[in-house]
């Protein structure tokens, strides 16, 4: 796991989000790449412990902190694959120039030296999500289906088709694989009950909402009554509110 020195919003802007480094006998793939400028920091990291080239990248949605770079990993001979529904949010993106040429819908499979990798398409951060469950490793990579860093709290992007009742939805799947270890999309590793616990607390802010907002309390009380309880609903997360109130009616 490729982990920013710090899990905080600059970092996150300049570096981008965790990847996920999975080794085999033929070839390395990568769950993210992270923001171009930091290529050559993630190809460095990759070397440090396997001499095997990068051969596949798995993309878990098309934000820029987590797919930026991939353009020109795959100019030098790794294949990127993504959703096909985060596929086209890449290409309605402003000056969109470059998309993935392999897509999947639902559930896909990699083999590489012997080993497999497990593609699950959610719907919750985004539409397309890719869930990167790795069996014989008992881990799986999340993306941004999940943060694990209070700094960087747990959104759902509206504008790219997540939302939050999916979002539950989703990570319940993930917990039906059978996986003791989970990486984020950003923030540290975590185990199974620390990922339960952390949908259980979102799950509670999401019945919040919908109770405040059926009382028709205004987005500056919901949001101070997220902060005060659950700690959640300054910075980032405070943008996806009124989101959140038209979806829960």
């Amino acid at each position: 796991m490729i982990e920013n020195t710090n899990a905080n919003m600059g970092d996150l802007q300049y570096w981008g989000g965790n990847v996920t480094i999975y080794v085999t006998n033929d070839g390395v793939i990568l769950a993210d790449c992270k923001f171009e400028r930091a290529h050559d920091d993630v190809v460095a990291k990759v070397k440090s412990i396997t001499d095997k080239p990068i051969k596949y990248i798995v993309l878990t949605h098309n934000h820029g902190d987590h797919a930026d770079g991939a353009q020109k990993f795959e100019s030098e001979g790794a294949q990127i694959i993504i959703s096909n529904d985060d596929r086209t949010n890449m290409l309605r993106a402003p000056n969109a120039k470059w998309a993935p040429s392999a897509t999947y819908i639902g559930q896909s499979r990699l083999y590489l030296g012997g080993k497999e990798v497990q593609l699950r398409q959610v719907r919750g951060h985004t539409r397309g999500d890719t869930l990167v469950y790795y069996p014989a490793d008992r881990v799986i990579s999340l993306g941004d289906l999940m943060t694990t860093a209070e700094t960087i709290p747990n959104i759902v992007n509206y504008a790219d088709g997540g939302n939050w009742t999916d979002w539950e939805t989703s990570v319940n799947a993930a917990l039906a694989l059978d996986w003791d270890t989970a990486i984020p999309g950003h923030g540290p590793a975590v185990t199974r009950q620390q990922v339960i616990a952390i949908r259980d607390k979102m799950v509670a802010v999401r019945e919040r909402v919908r109770a405040l907002n059926r009382e028709k309390k205004p987005l500056e009380e919901i949001q101070a009554t997220l902060v005060k309880e659950f700690n959640w609903g300054a910075g980032p997360a405070g943008g996806v509110i009124a989101g959140m109130m038209i979806e829960l009616r």
